[in-house]
């Protein structure tokens, strides 16, 4: 750059030759700092990876038999007194979620709620059935079902943080009902696995 090429200052005047040499410092170290920073090419979008999160991972079957299904027995067992539970070797490693580090009613509070996120699971987009069949999780009945099986587990979740038993004897049949409502209609069929799904 030369000195011609410097731009005069306010009152008209050319900046002295060290006022000259701090500029162009200045310029310099604009540019090195620019020529070291990561070139940015166009963002990588997430809409696969969010595409890939939102499809289901599991048939229906599997999600009743991992979720809803035990947290239910959770609840029927909690009928009976909680204490009566065998104990285990180890609370840590148990498996039942009764006799488990969170077992007792706080497993049945877990268990309520467990099925109540479940029912939105239920309704997923993309869900399909055993059978390879979609689940009809836009259809008025489904839809209804899956309502009444949330509130089932929010009612339970509200027995157990009271540690009601009596109160638990009702939900449980709550539960039931809920849960038999949509099997009635979707998986008692006929002709078995291969028709479970359709209404």
């Amino acid at each position: 750059m030369d000195s011609g090429s410097v731009r005069l200052q306010a009152d008209g005047r050319r900046p002295s030759k060290a006022g000259r040499y701090i500029v162009v410092t200045l310029l310099f170290a604009i540019a090195d700092v620019s020529a070291q920073a990561p070139a940015r090419g166009p963002a990588t979008p997430a809409a696969p990876v969010a595409a890939a999160a939102a499809k289901p991972d599991a048939n229906l079957l599997q999600l009743m038999r991992g979720i809803l299904y035990p947290a239910s027995n959770v609840i029927f067992a909690a009928q009976e007194d909680l204490s009566k539970q065998p104990k285990p070797a180890d609370e840590a490693t148990s498996p039942n979620p009764l006799t488990s580090t969170y077992g007792g009613w706080t497993a049945v509070e877990n268990a309520g709620l467990a099925i109540a996120e479940a029912s939105r699971l239920v309704a997923l987009q993309g869900r399909v059935c055993s059978n390879g069949k979609p689940a009809p999780v836009q259809r008025a009945d489904w839809i209804k079902f899956t309502a009444g099986l949330r509130k089932a587990g929010l009612d339970a979740y509200a027995a157990a943080k009271k540690k009601d038993k009596d109160a638990i004897v009702d939900v449980a049949g709550t539960v039931s009902d809920a849960c038999q409502a949509c099997h009635d209609v979707y998986r008692e069929k006929k002709g078995g696995e291969k028709d479970r799904c359709l209404p």
